[in-house]
Protein backbone atom coordinates (compact mmCIF):
# COMPACT_ATOMS: atom_id res chain seq x y z
CA UNK A 1 0.00 0.00 0.00
CA UNK A 2 1.44 3.29 -0.68
CA UNK A 3 1.20 6.42 1.44
CA UNK A 4 0.69 10.06 0.65
CA UNK A 5 2.03 12.95 2.70
CA UNK A 6 -0.51 15.09 4.68
CA UNK A 7 -0.60 17.15 7.55
CA UNK A 8 -1.21 15.52 10.50
CA UNK A 9 -4.06 16.77 12.73
CA UNK A 10 -3.63 19.06 16.17
CA UNK A 11 -4.13 17.24 19.52
CA UNK A 12 -2.35 13.90 20.84
CA UNK A 13 -0.78 12.84 17.11
CA UNK A 14 1.03 16.47 16.81
CA UNK A 15 3.42 15.21 19.06
CA UNK A 16 4.59 13.25 16.01
CA UNK A 17 5.56 15.88 13.92
CA UNK A 18 7.80 17.45 16.23
CA UNK A 19 9.23 13.89 17.34
CA UNK A 20 13.07 13.47 15.27
CA UNK A 21 11.67 9.77 14.95
CA UNK A 22 9.00 11.30 12.28
CA UNK A 23 10.90 14.14 10.63
CA UNK A 24 7.59 15.55 9.38
CA UNK A 25 7.06 12.69 7.52
CA UNK A 26 3.99 10.62 6.53
CA UNK A 27 3.11 8.16 8.99
CA UNK A 28 3.59 4.76 8.63
CA UNK A 29 2.78 1.50 10.16
CA UNK A 30 6.38 0.79 11.22
CA UNK A 31 6.42 4.19 13.05
CA UNK A 32 3.83 2.98 15.01
CA UNK A 33 5.82 -0.45 15.61
CA UNK A 34 8.71 1.48 16.87
CA UNK A 35 6.30 3.84 19.00
CA UNK A 36 5.35 0.50 21.06
CA UNK A 37 8.82 -0.02 22.18
CA UNK A 38 8.38 3.12 24.07
CA UNK A 39 6.76 1.04 26.95
CA UNK A 40 3.29 2.50 28.75
CA UNK A 41 4.77 5.99 28.20
CA UNK A 42 3.60 5.46 24.66
CA UNK A 43 0.06 4.42 25.28
CA UNK A 44 -1.26 8.17 24.87
CA UNK A 45 -0.31 8.75 21.48
CA UNK A 46 -1.23 5.00 20.84
CA UNK A 47 -4.70 5.61 22.38
CA UNK A 48 -5.05 9.18 19.74
CA UNK A 49 -3.76 6.20 16.94
CA UNK A 50 -7.55 4.40 17.44
CA UNK A 51 -8.99 7.53 15.39
CA UNK A 52 -6.58 7.76 12.96
CA UNK A 53 -8.17 7.06 9.31
CA UNK A 54 -5.79 4.75 7.59
CA UNK A 55 -6.89 1.08 9.12
CA UNK A 56 -3.43 -0.22 8.91
CA UNK A 57 -2.01 2.47 11.52
CA UNK A 58 -5.35 1.85 13.55
CA UNK A 59 -4.28 -2.23 13.46
CA UNK A 60 -0.64 -1.71 14.55
CA UNK A 61 -1.75 0.71 17.26
CA UNK A 62 -3.81 -1.86 18.83
CA UNK A 63 -0.93 -4.56 18.48
CA UNK A 64 1.25 -2.33 20.40
CA UNK A 65 -1.11 -1.23 23.03
CA UNK A 66 -1.49 -4.95 23.59
CA UNK A 67 2.15 -5.53 23.83
CA UNK A 68 2.44 -3.14 26.72
CA UNK A 69 0.14 -5.43 28.39
CA UNK A 70 -0.64 -3.09 31.61
CA UNK A 71 -4.09 -2.46 33.07
CA UNK A 72 -3.51 0.80 31.22
CA UNK A 73 -4.29 -1.17 28.21
CA UNK A 74 -7.52 -2.33 28.59
CA UNK A 75 -9.24 1.24 28.62
CA UNK A 76 -7.93 1.65 24.52
CA UNK A 77 -8.12 -1.64 23.79
CA UNK A 78 -12.36 -1.27 24.84
CA UNK A 79 -12.10 1.42 22.98
CA UNK A 80 -10.77 -0.55 19.97
CA UNK A 81 -13.57 -2.79 19.88
CA UNK A 82 -15.47 -0.43 18.82
CA UNK A 83 -13.87 0.11 15.84
CA UNK A 84 -16.09 -0.39 12.77
CA UNK A 85 -13.43 -2.65 11.10
CA UNK A 86 -13.41 -6.26 12.05
CA UNK A 87 -9.72 -7.04 12.17
CA UNK A 88 -9.31 -3.73 14.82
CA UNK A 89 -12.28 -5.70 16.53
CA UNK A 90 -10.11 -8.91 16.37
CA UNK A 91 -7.41 -7.93 17.31
CA UNK A 92 -8.36 -5.62 20.26
CA UNK A 93 -10.47 -8.65 21.65
CA UNK A 94 -7.40 -11.01 21.50
CA UNK A 95 -5.73 -8.36 23.41
CA UNK A 96 -8.12 -7.99 26.02
CA UNK A 97 -7.89 -11.95 26.83
CA UNK A 98 -4.05 -11.42 26.62
CA UNK A 99 -4.02 -9.15 29.70
CA UNK A 100 -5.64 -12.19 31.90
CA UNK A 101 -4.22 -15.14 29.55
CA UNK A 102 -1.03 -14.33 29.00
CA UNK A 103 0.46 -15.28 25.47
CA UNK A 104 -3.58 -15.70 23.68
CA UNK A 105 -2.46 -13.30 20.68
CA UNK A 106 0.11 -16.25 19.70
CA UNK A 107 -2.73 -18.32 19.44
CA UNK A 108 -5.60 -16.60 18.84
CA UNK A 109 -7.83 -15.93 15.71
CA UNK A 110 -5.64 -12.54 15.13
CA UNK A 111 -2.61 -14.61 15.19
CA UNK A 112 -3.63 -16.46 11.73
CA UNK A 113 -5.48 -13.52 10.06
CA UNK A 114 -5.29 -12.32 6.93
CA UNK A 115 -7.14 -9.86 4.39
CA UNK A 116 -8.46 -11.11 0.96
CA UNK A 117 -10.08 -8.25 -0.69
CA UNK A 118 -12.63 -6.23 1.63
CA UNK A 119 -13.20 -9.34 3.55
CA UNK A 120 -10.48 -11.13 6.28
CA UNK A 121 -10.17 -14.95 6.90
CA UNK A 122 -8.74 -16.75 9.69
CA UNK A 123 -7.87 -20.16 11.32
CA UNK A 124 -10.41 -21.11 13.81
CA UNK A 125 -9.25 -24.00 15.78
CA UNK A 126 -12.10 -25.97 17.22
CA UNK A 127 -9.15 -26.74 20.05
CA UNK A 128 -11.33 -24.66 22.71
CA UNK A 129 -10.09 -25.52 26.05
CA UNK A 130 -8.69 -22.28 27.67
CA UNK A 131 -10.06 -20.34 30.39
CA UNK A 132 -8.92 -18.50 33.21
CA UNK A 133 -8.56 -19.47 36.97
CA UNK A 134 -11.63 -18.84 38.69
CA UNK A 135 -9.75 -16.24 41.64
CA UNK A 136 -8.97 -14.33 37.92
CA UNK A 137 -11.12 -11.04 38.29
CA UNK A 138 -11.92 -9.60 35.57
CA UNK A 139 -13.05 -6.21 34.81
CA UNK A 140 -16.70 -5.30 34.17
CA UNK A 141 -16.42 -2.94 31.28
CA UNK A 142 -14.10 -5.50 29.49
CA UNK A 143 -17.05 -7.94 29.73
CA UNK A 144 -19.54 -5.39 28.70
CA UNK A 145 -17.21 -4.38 25.63
CA UNK A 146 -16.99 -7.99 24.38
CA UNK A 147 -20.63 -8.80 25.00
CA UNK A 148 -21.64 -5.89 23.00
CA UNK A 149 -19.14 -7.36 19.91
CA UNK A 150 -20.45 -10.75 20.59
CA UNK A 151 -24.19 -9.92 19.91
CA UNK A 152 -23.39 -7.01 16.57
CA UNK A 153 -19.62 -7.11 16.00
CA UNK A 154 -18.67 -5.60 12.36
CA UNK A 155 -18.13 -9.26 11.00
CA UNK A 156 -18.95 -12.58 11.85
CA UNK A 157 -15.47 -13.60 12.52
CA UNK A 158 -15.71 -10.77 15.00
CA UNK A 159 -18.69 -12.27 16.59
CA UNK A 160 -17.80 -15.30 17.17
CA UNK A 161 -14.31 -14.46 18.32
CA UNK A 162 -15.78 -12.40 20.73
CA UNK A 163 -17.96 -14.99 22.25
CA UNK A 164 -14.85 -17.50 22.35
CA UNK A 165 -12.84 -14.82 24.54
CA UNK A 166 -16.75 -14.36 26.99
CA UNK A 167 -16.16 -18.28 27.83
CA UNK A 168 -12.33 -17.83 27.78
CA UNK A 169 -13.00 -14.91 30.44
CA UNK A 170 -15.82 -16.75 32.36
CA UNK A 171 -17.89 -13.18 31.32
CA UNK A 172 -21.45 -14.06 33.10
CA UNK A 173 -22.74 -10.76 32.99
CA UNK A 174 -22.74 -11.07 29.24
CA UNK A 175 -24.59 -14.24 29.02
CA UNK A 176 -27.82 -11.88 27.98
CA UNK A 177 -25.49 -11.27 25.04
CA UNK A 178 -24.34 -14.84 24.28
CA UNK A 179 -27.68 -15.94 24.27
CA UNK A 180 -29.10 -13.54 21.41
CA UNK A 181 -25.26 -14.95 19.21
CA UNK A 182 -27.33 -17.73 19.25
CA UNK A 183 -29.77 -16.33 16.65
CA UNK A 184 -27.11 -15.39 14.54
CA UNK A 185 -27.91 -17.88 12.15
CA UNK A 186 -23.76 -18.12 11.57
CA UNK A 187 -22.68 -21.73 12.66
CA UNK A 188 -18.92 -20.35 14.06
CA UNK A 189 -21.00 -17.61 16.33
CA UNK A 190 -23.46 -19.82 17.33
CA UNK A 191 -20.75 -22.81 17.98
CA UNK A 192 -18.11 -20.53 19.99
CA UNK A 193 -21.35 -18.96 21.64
CA UNK A 194 -22.66 -22.70 23.39
CA UNK A 195 -18.68 -23.14 24.40
CA UNK A 196 -18.60 -19.98 26.22
CA UNK A 197 -21.82 -20.54 28.09
CA UNK A 198 -20.02 -24.72 28.46
CA UNK A 199 -17.53 -22.43 30.18
CA UNK A 200 -19.64 -19.59 32.51
CA UNK A 201 -21.67 -22.83 33.54
CA UNK A 202 -24.75 -20.43 34.32
CA UNK A 203 -27.66 -22.61 34.60
CA UNK A 204 -30.21 -20.09 33.84
CA UNK A 205 -29.30 -19.44 30.61
CA UNK A 206 -30.15 -23.23 29.95
CA UNK A 207 -33.62 -22.59 28.58
CA UNK A 208 -32.07 -20.53 25.65
CA UNK A 209 -30.37 -23.20 24.03
CA UNK A 210 -33.00 -26.20 23.91
CA UNK A 211 -34.08 -24.83 20.38
CA UNK A 212 -30.75 -25.95 19.21
CA UNK A 213 -31.14 -29.57 19.92
CA UNK A 214 -32.40 -30.30 17.00
CA UNK A 215 -30.25 -27.81 14.65
CA UNK A 216 -29.24 -29.20 11.38
CA UNK A 217 -26.12 -28.45 11.71
CA UNK A 218 -23.81 -31.57 13.45
CA UNK A 219 -21.52 -29.54 15.02
CA UNK A 220 -23.96 -27.19 16.42
CA UNK A 221 -26.38 -29.80 17.41
CA UNK A 222 -23.90 -31.83 19.09
CA UNK A 223 -22.55 -28.60 20.84
CA UNK A 224 -26.11 -27.56 22.09
CA UNK A 225 -26.58 -31.14 23.19
CA UNK A 226 -23.60 -31.15 25.27
CA UNK A 227 -24.66 -27.65 26.66
CA UNK A 228 -28.31 -28.86 27.77
CA UNK A 229 -26.78 -31.43 29.80
CA UNK A 230 -23.93 -29.54 31.48
CA UNK A 231 -26.57 -26.59 32.22
CA UNK A 232 -28.88 -29.01 34.30
CA UNK A 233 -31.52 -28.21 31.82
CA UNK A 234 -33.93 -30.79 32.61
CA UNK A 235 -36.48 -29.89 30.69
CA UNK A 236 -34.73 -30.53 27.89
CA UNK A 237 -34.83 -34.43 28.14
CA UNK A 238 -37.89 -35.26 26.13
CA UNK A 239 -36.08 -33.33 23.46
CA UNK A 240 -33.33 -35.33 24.18
CA UNK A 241 -34.89 -38.56 24.20
CA UNK A 242 -36.35 -37.80 20.94
CA UNK A 243 -32.80 -37.24 19.27
CA UNK A 244 -31.52 -40.39 20.43
CA UNK A 245 -34.21 -42.75 19.07
CA UNK A 246 -34.65 -40.65 15.70
CA UNK A 247 -31.12 -40.16 15.11
CA UNK A 248 -29.18 -41.69 12.50
CA UNK A 249 -25.47 -40.50 13.62
CA UNK A 250 -23.86 -42.29 16.25
CA UNK A 251 -22.00 -39.37 17.35
CA UNK A 252 -25.22 -37.56 17.64
CA UNK A 253 -26.68 -40.33 19.41
CA UNK A 254 -23.67 -40.36 21.91
CA UNK A 255 -24.09 -36.61 22.95
CA UNK A 256 -28.12 -37.02 23.47
CA UNK A 257 -27.29 -39.66 25.91
CA UNK A 258 -24.15 -38.46 27.52
CA UNK A 259 -26.10 -35.35 28.16
CA UNK A 260 -29.30 -37.53 29.43
CA UNK A 261 -26.90 -39.33 31.78
CA UNK A 262 -25.46 -35.64 33.24
CA UNK A 263 -29.97 -34.94 34.09
CA UNK A 264 -30.69 -38.20 36.15
CA UNK A 265 -34.41 -39.21 36.21
CA UNK A 266 -35.94 -42.66 37.06
CA UNK A 267 -38.23 -42.18 34.03
CA UNK A 268 -34.60 -42.75 32.00
CA UNK A 269 -33.77 -45.44 33.46
CA UNK A 270 -34.86 -48.52 31.01
CA UNK A 271 -33.04 -46.01 28.40
CA UNK A 272 -29.83 -46.49 30.64
CA UNK A 273 -30.39 -50.57 30.60
CA UNK A 274 -31.06 -50.20 27.31
CA UNK A 275 -28.00 -49.11 25.67
CA UNK A 276 -25.85 -50.87 28.58
CA UNK A 277 -25.02 -53.54 26.70
CA UNK A 278 -24.99 -51.85 23.18
CA UNK A 279 -22.37 -52.49 20.04
CA UNK A 280 -21.02 -49.31 20.86
CA UNK A 281 -18.65 -47.91 23.29
CA UNK A 282 -19.90 -44.09 23.81
CA UNK A 283 -23.42 -45.38 23.94
CA UNK A 284 -22.54 -48.14 27.06
CA UNK A 285 -20.11 -45.93 28.77
CA UNK A 286 -23.02 -43.29 28.39
CA UNK A 287 -25.24 -45.38 29.60
CA UNK A 288 -23.11 -46.50 32.76
CA UNK A 289 -23.25 -42.90 33.87
CA UNK A 290 -26.64 -42.87 33.68
CA UNK A 291 -26.88 -45.51 36.38
CA UNK A 292 -24.28 -44.17 38.69
CA UNK A 293 -25.99 -40.87 38.62
CA UNK A 294 -28.99 -42.63 39.43
CA UNK A 295 -27.41 -43.57 42.74
CA UNK A 296 -30.01 -46.77 42.78
CA UNK A 297 -28.35 -49.91 45.47
CA UNK A 298 -30.08 -52.23 43.49
CA UNK A 299 -28.32 -51.50 40.26
CA UNK A 300 -24.27 -52.38 41.53
CA UNK A 301 -24.81 -55.80 41.03
CA UNK A 302 -25.73 -55.37 37.06
CA UNK A 303 -22.65 -52.75 36.53
CA UNK A 304 -20.15 -54.98 38.97
CA UNK A 305 -21.14 -57.57 35.79
CA UNK A 306 -20.67 -55.05 33.29
CA UNK A 307 -17.60 -53.86 34.42
CA UNK A 308 -15.92 -57.82 35.06
CA UNK A 309 -16.86 -58.32 31.19
CA UNK A 310 -15.90 -55.12 29.45
CA UNK A 311 -12.70 -54.75 27.43
CA UNK A 312 -13.04 -51.31 26.14
CA UNK A 313 -11.40 -48.38 28.17
CA UNK A 314 -14.20 -45.83 27.58
CA UNK A 315 -17.27 -48.07 28.55
CA UNK A 316 -14.80 -49.47 31.88
CA UNK A 317 -13.92 -46.13 33.14
CA UNK A 318 -17.38 -45.14 32.93
CA UNK A 319 -18.74 -48.45 35.05
CA UNK A 320 -16.19 -47.82 37.44
CA UNK A 321 -17.27 -44.50 37.97
CA UNK A 322 -20.65 -45.87 37.91
CA UNK A 323 -19.78 -48.13 40.99
CA UNK A 324 -18.26 -45.71 42.86
CA UNK A 325 -20.79 -43.54 42.79
CA UNK A 326 -23.32 -46.19 44.01
CA UNK A 327 -20.92 -46.41 47.08
CA UNK A 328 -18.25 -49.33 46.12
CA UNK A 329 -15.25 -46.74 47.12
CA UNK A 330 -12.40 -49.19 48.41
CA UNK A 331 -9.00 -48.53 47.39
CA UNK A 332 -7.24 -51.70 46.31
CA UNK A 333 -5.07 -53.13 43.07
CA UNK A 334 -7.74 -53.72 41.07
CA UNK A 335 -10.71 -51.65 42.69
CA UNK A 336 -12.97 -49.24 40.35
CA UNK A 337 -11.70 -46.04 42.34
CA UNK A 338 -8.03 -46.96 41.92
CA UNK A 339 -8.73 -48.07 38.38
CA UNK A 340 -10.06 -44.05 38.02
CA UNK A 341 -7.08 -42.80 40.06
CA UNK A 342 -4.68 -44.88 37.94
CA UNK A 343 -5.75 -43.39 34.46
CA UNK A 344 -4.42 -39.92 35.91
CA UNK A 345 -0.89 -41.00 34.47
CA UNK A 346 -2.81 -41.58 30.72
CA UNK A 347 -2.22 -39.12 28.18
CA UNK A 348 -5.37 -40.73 26.22
CA UNK A 349 -7.91 -40.95 29.63
CA UNK A 350 -7.18 -38.43 31.98
CA UNK A 351 -9.31 -35.71 30.57
CA UNK A 352 -11.93 -38.22 31.06
CA UNK A 353 -10.99 -39.39 34.37
CA UNK A 354 -10.27 -35.85 36.06
CA UNK A 355 -13.73 -35.06 34.79
CA UNK A 356 -15.25 -38.30 36.94
CA UNK A 357 -13.06 -37.34 39.69
CA UNK A 358 -14.35 -33.63 40.17
CA UNK A 359 -17.69 -34.87 40.40
CA UNK A 360 -16.76 -37.78 42.70
CA UNK A 361 -14.77 -35.23 45.04
CA UNK A 362 -18.01 -33.55 45.85
CA UNK A 363 -19.07 -36.03 47.92
CA UNK A 364 -17.23 -35.80 51.16
CA UNK A 365 -17.22 -39.38 51.90
CA UNK A 366 -15.10 -40.08 48.97
CA UNK A 367 -11.94 -37.26 49.57
CA UNK A 368 -9.76 -39.14 52.08
CA UNK A 369 -9.19 -41.89 48.91
CA UNK A 370 -8.20 -38.86 47.24
CA UNK A 371 -5.87 -37.05 50.00
CA UNK A 372 -4.11 -40.81 49.92
CA UNK A 373 -3.40 -40.22 46.61
CA UNK A 374 -2.23 -36.90 46.71
CA UNK A 375 0.23 -37.36 48.96
CA UNK A 376 1.10 -40.58 47.91
CA UNK A 377 0.87 -40.16 44.37
CA UNK A 378 2.73 -39.52 40.79
CA UNK A 379 3.52 -36.47 39.82
CA UNK A 380 0.45 -36.51 37.36
CA UNK A 381 -1.72 -37.64 40.16
CA UNK A 382 -0.92 -34.32 42.18
CA UNK A 383 -0.86 -32.56 39.65
CA UNK A 384 -4.45 -33.72 38.58
CA UNK A 385 -5.56 -34.18 42.09
CA UNK A 386 -4.99 -30.78 42.89
CA UNK A 387 -7.01 -29.47 40.38
CA UNK A 388 -9.78 -31.17 41.15
CA UNK A 389 -9.99 -30.32 44.95
CA UNK A 390 -9.65 -27.36 43.75
CA UNK A 391 -13.05 -27.03 42.21
CA UNK A 392 -14.62 -29.90 44.45
CA UNK A 393 -12.92 -29.63 47.58
CA UNK A 394 -14.24 -28.33 50.70
CA UNK A 395 -12.03 -26.39 53.92
CA UNK A 396 -10.88 -30.03 54.48
CA UNK A 397 -9.01 -30.19 51.80
CA UNK A 398 -6.85 -26.61 52.53
CA UNK A 399 -4.41 -28.18 54.63
CA UNK A 400 -3.79 -30.81 51.49
CA UNK A 401 -3.26 -28.57 49.15
CA UNK A 402 -1.11 -26.49 51.66
CA UNK A 403 1.39 -29.77 51.52
CA UNK A 404 1.72 -30.02 47.51
CA UNK A 405 1.73 -26.04 47.48
CA UNK A 406 5.24 -27.40 48.97
CA UNK A 407 6.48 -30.46 47.23
CA UNK A 408 10.06 -31.01 46.03
CA UNK A 409 8.88 -31.05 42.01
CA UNK A 410 8.75 -27.33 41.30
CA UNK A 411 5.80 -28.05 38.88
CA UNK A 412 3.89 -30.27 41.07
CA UNK A 413 3.95 -26.82 43.83
CA UNK A 414 3.19 -24.47 41.32
CA UNK A 415 -0.12 -26.28 41.00
CA UNK A 416 -0.73 -27.13 44.33
CA UNK A 417 -0.75 -23.21 44.69
CA UNK A 418 -2.48 -22.08 42.66
CA UNK A 419 -5.03 -25.17 43.83
CA UNK A 420 -5.27 -23.74 47.21
CA UNK A 421 -5.72 -19.96 45.69
CA UNK A 422 -8.94 -21.50 43.59
CA UNK A 423 -10.09 -23.02 46.24
CA UNK A 424 -10.05 -20.38 49.12
CA UNK A 425 -11.56 -18.11 46.19
CA UNK A 426 -14.45 -20.51 45.87
CA UNK A 427 -15.05 -21.03 49.70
Amino acid sequence: MGYQRRILPLGGILLFVFSPAFSQETLRPKDVRNLGKQGSSALPRLTELLRNPDLEIRVEAVKAITEVGTQASLAPLIQATADNDPEVQIRATDGLVNFYLPGYVQTGMGASLRRVGTSIKSHFTDTNDQVVDPFVEVRPSVIQALGTLARSGASMEARANAARALGILRGKVAVPDILEALHSKNTEVIYESLNALQKIRDESAAAGVAFLTHDLDQKVQIAAIETVGLLQNTSSVPELLDVLEHSKINKVKRAALTALAMLPDEQSRSVYLRYLHDKDDGLRAAAAEGLGRLQKPSDLPLLEQAFNEEGKTSPRLALAFAQVMLGKSDISEFSPFQLIINNLNSAAWKGVVYAYLVELARNPALRPALYNALDKGTKEEKIYLARVLARSGGQDAVPYLEKVSHDDDGEVAQEGLRALRTLKARL
